[in-house]
C-alpha cells in the first residue's frame, strides 16, 4: 500500500519532506566499474567493445562492423512490420516531427545605437549519440523522441546505440530508427557504448553530444564522459504527479498512476486530491487493477515502496506542493486545468484535463518524453531541438562604432590589469 499523507496532520510538513527526500535510485555504486570500462574502451577501442559486448550481452563477434545495423535492415523492419503497428509509428513520428519543427530557433541580427552590429545564430552539432535503453522493455518511442529532434535540428550524423542481448534488437526499434532518420546504428549498450560515442574507436567515430536514458551504468558513464562530450541530463526513475478532484473516474486515475509505476520498481506515482473518499476509491482501484497488469510485480513494488496519496483541504494549496515535487510528469485532472497550470512553475511536462493521460504524451501527442526527473525540473527542461544546437554570437564594428565604445573597454581592461587586452583596443584608436 502506498503511503498516505493528510495536509491536516500535525506532522505533514515533516512527512512530506521525507517523501521528497526518499532515495529511489539504486544504492549500487557502479562508478569504479564504469571508470574501468571507459578506460578500457578508450585505450583498446574495437577490441574492448567486442569483449565487453560478449561479456554483458552474450553477443560474440569477430569484427565491430558485425555489430552494425545498416539502413537496409532498418528499412526492412519497417516494411515488414504489422501494418497497424507501422501506421501507429507513422502517426507518432509525424506528430513528434511537427511539434519539434516549431521549436527551431531563428536567431537575430540588429544594429545598436552606437552602430555596432550584434547577432546570434544557432547551428547544429555535427554528430549526436542517441542511447536507446533495452533491458526491461522495448522502447521504439524513445528512438523517435531522440532521433527526430536531432534530425529537425540538422545534425548530420545521428548514431543510435542499443543493447542487444544475444544479438536481438526488436523490429519495432529498428522500424522507429528508419522513421526517425537514424544514420548509423550499433548493437552495443551499457557504459561501453557511451565510451565508444564519447571517445571513438578504430571503427566508430566520436560524437559531440550524447542523449537518452539508460540504467545506472549508463547514467554513471554519462557523468564521467561529460566534458569530453556534451550530455542532455542524467535520467533517474520515472515519476508522475496526478492532481485530481472527485469528478474523475477513480479507475482512470488509478490507471494513470500505474502507467508510471510499471516502468521500474524505483518509479514514483503520487496523487493529490481534495477529497478523502475519492482518495480511498482510487487506492482501491489501484488494488483492483494491479493483478491485471502484465508487469504487476514491477508496478506493485513501485506503488508499495514509492507511491503516495496526499489529501489536501482544497486545491488552493496544490501549486505549492506541486512546485516542491517538481514532477517529471504532471497531470491536472481538474476543472479549469489551464488556470491551475498557470500557477505551477516546476514540472517536466504538464497534461491538462481529464482526457489527457500522461501516456498519450509518451507516444503520440508530440512533445518530447525525455524529461527531467528527481526534482530537476526546477532547473532543467525536456529534450528538444535546441539540445542538438549551440548558440554563436556575432559582433561587427566599423571604425566609427568601434571608436564610440572602445574607451570604456580600455578602461575596464586596464582595471583588470590585462594590458594586452587594453592594447588590442587602444592600438586601433591611435591612443
Amino acid at each position: 500500500m502506498a503511503r498516505r499523507l493528510d495536509y491536516a496532520q500535525a506532522d505533514f510538513v515533516d512527512r512530506f519532506a521525507d517523501l521528497l527526500a526518499s532515495k529511489r535510485e539504486s544504492d549500487l555504486d557502479v562508478s569504479a566499474a564504469v571508470a574501468d570500462i571507459l578506460a578500457d574502451v578508450r585505450q583498446h577501442g574495437d577490441e574492448a567493445l567486442l569483449q565487453l559486448t560478449e561479456k554483458f550481452d552474450r553477443l560474440q563477434c569477430k569484427r565491430i562492423v558485425d555489430l552494425a545495423i545498416g539502413q537496409d535492415e532498418m528499412n526492412a523492419a519497417l516494411a515488414n512490420l504489422d501494418p497497424a503497428l507501422r501506421d501507429a509509428l507513422q502517426v507518432a513520428a509525424t506528430r513528434i516531427r511537427a511539434f519539434h519543427e516549431k521549436q527551431m530557433p531563428e536567431g537575430f541580427t540588429y544594429s545598436d545605437e552606437d552602430g555596432v552590429v550584434l547577432g546570434m545564430r544557432y547551428t547544429p552539432v555535427d554528430a549526436a549519440g542517441l542511447y536507446v535503453p533495452g533491458g526491461k522493455a522495448v522502447y521504439p518511442s524513445s528512438v523517435l523522441m531522440n532521433a527526430i529532434p536531432a534530425t529537425v535540428a540538422g545534425v548530420a550524423r545521428r548514431v543510435v546505440v542499443v543493447p542487444a542481448p544475444d544479438g536481438f534488437v526488436s523490429p519495432m526499434v529498428l522500424a522507429a530508427a528508419a522513421l526517425g532518420g537514424v544514420t548509423e546504428m550499433w548493437r552495443i549498450g551499457g557504459a561501453q557504448a557511451v565510451a565508444a560515442l564519447a571517445y571513438g574507436t578504430q571503427t566508430i567515430g566520436a560524437v559531440d553530444k550524447i542523449v537518452g536514458p539508460g540504467n545506472a551504468y549508463v547514467a554513471a558513464a554519462k557523468r564521467q564522459v561529460f566534458g569530453a562530450v556534451g550530455i542532455d541530463s542524467i535520467a533517474g526513475p520515472s515519476e508522475i504527479l496526478v492532481i485530481a478532484d472527485n469528478a474523475n473516474d477513480p479507475a482512470w486515475i488509478a490507471a494513470d498512476l500505474l502507467s508510471q509505476a510499471e516502468h521500474d520498481e524505483a518509479a514514483q506515482s503520487i496523487l493529490i486530491t481534495d477529497d478523502r473518499d475519492f482518495a480511498d476509491t482510487v487506492a482501491a482501484a489501484v488494488d483492483t487493477a494491479l493483478p491485471q497488469l502484465a508487469r504487476s510485480d514491477v508496478a506493485g513494488a513501485s506503488w508499495r515502496d514509492n507511491g503516495a496519496i496526499i489529501t489536501v483541504p482544497s486545491l488552493d494549496v496544490m501549486p505549492t506542493l506541486a512546485d516542491q515535487i517538481a514532477a517529471e510528469h504532471l497531470e491536472l485532472a481538474v476543472a479549469d486545468p489551464r488556470v491551475w497550470a498557470a500557477k505551477i512553475r516546476h514540472a517536466g511536462a504538464i497534461f491538462l484535463g481529464r482526457y489527457t493521460p500522461e501516456a498519450i504524451g509518451d507516444y503520440i501527442a508530440g512533445p518530447n518524453h525525455v524529461l527531467p526527473t528527481a526534482r530537476t525540473a526546477k532547473f532543467s527542461s525536456g529534450l528538444g531541438v535546441v539540445d542538438f544546437m549551440k548558440r554563436t554570437t556575432t559582433v561587427e564594428c566599423d571604425a566609427d562604432s568601434f571608436g564610440r565604445i572602445a574607451s570604456a573597454g580600455i578602461e575596464l581592461a586596464n582595471s583588470e590589469g590585462l594590458g594586452a587586452h587594453a592594447l588590442s583596443m587602444s592600438i586601433r584608436t591611435n591612443r
